[in-house]
């Protein structure tokens, strides 16, 4: 079902539609599972909540907190409508307003979710770890003018002097600002949610920022369901007994759809967890019993390395994103608990996961295969479609796709009806797709062409080392060098200086040049106690990049 033009929009306030990318540089969208055929009015948060509690589930477990909060779908339905009443009768909100939400995950943050959705607001989520100046370029691009922040999380929402922006907080008073949830007590418990259209904007998700000013990309109502309706339904397949639990911020739309909207299309409950190392979150997976686990590959590992694999035994279901997952990283999981740890390539503009794969399909190493509903093909700087075997850029279709806000890189991400991720990749004859590396991380020194993830790979896999980026130095001599920055088991410190340094570093070396070709070994290696990351938890190559183009090297 091809689309061909909008319906008309319950949206008062047309920003954000009038702000779409004009048609002709739209993706082609595919609907080829019945699941993502959707009516032209639709509420995703009526879908997610209020459906699931007509079916009958209003008594159970929705949403559950390390405190011991639990709320069940009634509960949750009753704070979100209440919530909702503040919106529209107190706070004069119209059907396409934007909201931003800051804070991190907890059950409050996901009432307001659905709040301002069912009065037809926009959600604009937001990482607690922005700074102001992020904070006002996100306003500069979204222009709200309502802010609901977590109590603990004002001072940079203040510091951003965003001009006209009403902040309320909640969770706790701060000085001068109304607390919503104040407002919302003796509200009523039921709302009638505003009638939107299936593809009216429900959300603005900001990329994370790892090449620069970050980008808003517009994802309709009917797209929240899309990624539960393909991935989730096809691949993860999670029961309404299933206990979800993991690290990603719900801001970060792999946290949003792993820890909201999965469990709740299927009526499943889910721990909210607003910070965790893997230690802490390999005990509350223990406490709580949790079967489905969303975490990224460090995490998985960091917990094998603390000797946590007999706290994880409740797991059925473990989803590994954000960055690639090695493949010594996925056996150690899977001989330590029995678990096969499924992968997968998602991306903001596409709102989750649609290259994938689970328990016999996995080939360790592999990204997998397209989840039903999406297309992937690899195509070469031409655009002409690769043969298999070949790296080139990852291309995809299916029912999500990129539109930016107002943003003349809409011409870069989409390109003849496809979504380029900026991925490189190697399709094999079976269809199943090999990260190379992000298209702009393939390392060129010499005239031999490294791949920056292949070396990571062989790095992450020594006993010493415990997170490791990679990427290209300037050389007078090569044009460029292979530069490793390593996080040492244990820390720095650990390491007792520089001779301990030095002796890691060319074991290290001899360990890549034992494992892969000698020439892809790095040259250079700066041992850290942390990589840069994005609130996302993306690690920043572009950081790591700058910092090596520092000074010419041999």
């Amino acid at each position: 079902m091809p689309e061909t033009e909008l319906s008309p929009s319950a949206h008062v306030d047309t920003y954000c539609r009038d702000n779409l990318p004009p048609r002709a540089l739209w993706p082609d969208f595919i609907y080829e599972v019945p699941e993502v055929h959707y009516p032209e009015r639709l509420n995703a948060a009526t879908v997610l909540l209020d459906d699931v509690i007509d079916s009958g589930g209003a008594d159970r477990a929705c949403v559950r907190a390390p405190d011991g909060t639990t709320w069940t779908y009634g509960q949750l339905r009753a704070h979100a409508n209440r919530l909702a009443h503040v919106f529209v009768d107190d706070l004069g909100l119209v059907p396409g307003n934007r909201v931003l939400l800051r804070g991190p995950n907890n059950p409050w943050l996901v009432a307001l979710w659905f709040a301002v959705l069912k009065a037809g607001g926009v959600v604009v989520p937001t990482m607690p770890m922005l700074r102001p100046r992020e904070l006002g370029t996100i306003a500069e691009i979204g222009r709200f003018t309502l802010a609901v922040c977590d109590h603990r999380f004002t001072e940079d929402l203040l510091r951003a002097e965003i001009p006209e922006l009403r902040t309320l907080t909640y969770g706790g008073a701060v000085d001068g600002l109304e607390d919503v949830l104040a407002l919302a007590e003796g509200k009523d418990t039921d709302f009638e949610d505003v009638a939107t259209a299936a593809d009216d904007v429900s959300m603005l998700a900001f990329t994370s920022g790892t090449t620069g000013r970050p980008k808003a990309t517009m994802h309709f109502h009917r797209d929240i369901l899309a990624n539960a309706d393909t991935f989730s339904r096809y691949v993860l397949r999670p029961e309404p007994d299933d206990v979800f639990i993991g690290t990603p911020p719900i801001a970060f739309t792999f946290g949003l759809g792993g820890l909201v909207v999965f469990p709740l299309r299927v009526g499943a409950s889910t721990v909210l967890v607003e910070k965790a190392t893997p230690d802490q979150l390999a005990d509350l997976i223990r406490d709580h019993g949790a079967t489905i686990c969303f975490t990224a590959p460090t995490a998985y590992k960091a917990m094998l390395s603390g000797g946590r694999a007999e706290a994880l035994t409740s797991l059925r279901r473990a989803v590994s994103a954000g960055e690639h997952l090695p493949k010594a990283t996925w056996e150690a999981f899977r001989d330590a608990t029995g678990i096969a740890l499924i992968d997968g390539i998602g991306s903001t503009e596409m709102l989750h996961i649609f290259i994938s794969a689970a328990d016999e399909d996995i080939r360790p190493g592999s990204t997998g295969r397209p989840i039903p509903g999406y297309r992937a093909k690899i195509v070469d700087k031409a655009g002409q479609d690769a043969p298999d075997g070949v790296a080139g850029r990852l291309a995809v279709q299916g029912p999500t796709g990129c539109r930016y806000l107002a943003d003349e890189r809409q011409t870069v991400y989409v390109q003849d009806g496809w979504n380029i991720t900026g991925d490189t990749f190697i399709r094999d004859e079976d269809g199943y797709f090999w990260y190379q590396a992000r298209s702009d991380d393939m390392i060129i020194t010499s005239g031999y062409n490294i791949s920056g993830t292949e070396v990571e790979e062989v790095l992450s896999a020594h006993p010493d080392v415990m997170e490791v980026a990679v990427v290209a130095a300037p050389s007078e001599e090569r044009g460029h060098v292979v530069k490793a920055y390593v996080v040492p088991v244990g820390g720095c410190e650990r390491l007792g200086g520089e001779e301990g340094e030095a002796a890691l570093r060319t074991a290290l070396q001899n360990h890549v040049k034992d494992q892969i070709a000698p020439y892809k070994y790095p040259r250079l290696i700066e041992f850290t106690d942390a990589l840069p990351r994005t609130s996302t938890g993306k690690v920043q190559r572009f950081r790591l990049r700058e910092d090596a183009a520092g000074e010419d090297r041999p």
